[in-house]
C-alpha cells in the first residue's frame, strides 16, 4: 500500500485509495501515470474542503461551486447559505461532499485515458 503510486495524492483516504485501486485495476503502468496526472489536477482534497467550507460563510456557496454543483453554489449565494444552515452542513459533510466529487473526477480521467488510447 505505501509504495503505490496513489500514495502521492495529498489528503488520501483509505476510501479513495480502494475506489481508485479498483477503478485502475488492469492498467498499464503508462496508463496509471496518465490517469494520476489527469485525476490529480482534478481532485479535491478533503482536509482542504474543511478550509473552503468555513469562507462559506463569507462567500456562500464557495464550496458548491468548488465542487461544479453550480445551481446548488446559486441558490447558497442568493439565500446566505440557506441561512447558514447549509453551509453549516457542508462544513460536517465536507468529506463526503469531496469524496462524492472525486467519484466523479475518476470516472471523467478514466474516460479520458481509454479515449486517449495510452498503451
Amino acid at each position: 500500500m505505501f509504495d503505490s503510486p496513489f500514495m502521492t495524492l495529498p489528503g488520501i483516504t483509505p476510501q479513495e485509495y480502494s475506489y481508485l485501486q479498483t477503478a485502475t485495476t488492469g492498467f498499464s503502468e503508462q496508463q496509471l501515470r496518465g490517469f494520476l496526472m489527469i485525476y490529480g489536477s482534478k481532485r479535491r482534497n478533503p482536509d482542504d474542503m474543511v478550509l473552503y467550507c468555513i469562507l462559506g460563510f463569507f462567500v456562500p456557496g464557495l464550496p458548491r461551486f468548488l465542487v461544479n454543483q453550480i445551481g446548488m453554489g446559486v441558490l447558497y449565494f442568493f439565500t446566505l447559505g440557506l441561512c447558514f444552515i447549509g453551509t453549516i452542513i457542508d462544513l460536517v459533510n465536507h468529506k463526503t461532499l469531496a469524496m462524492e466529487y472525486n467519484q466523479r473526477m475518476v470516472f471523467e480521467s478514466l474516460q479520458m485515458v481509454k479515449m486517449g488510447n495510452i498503451q
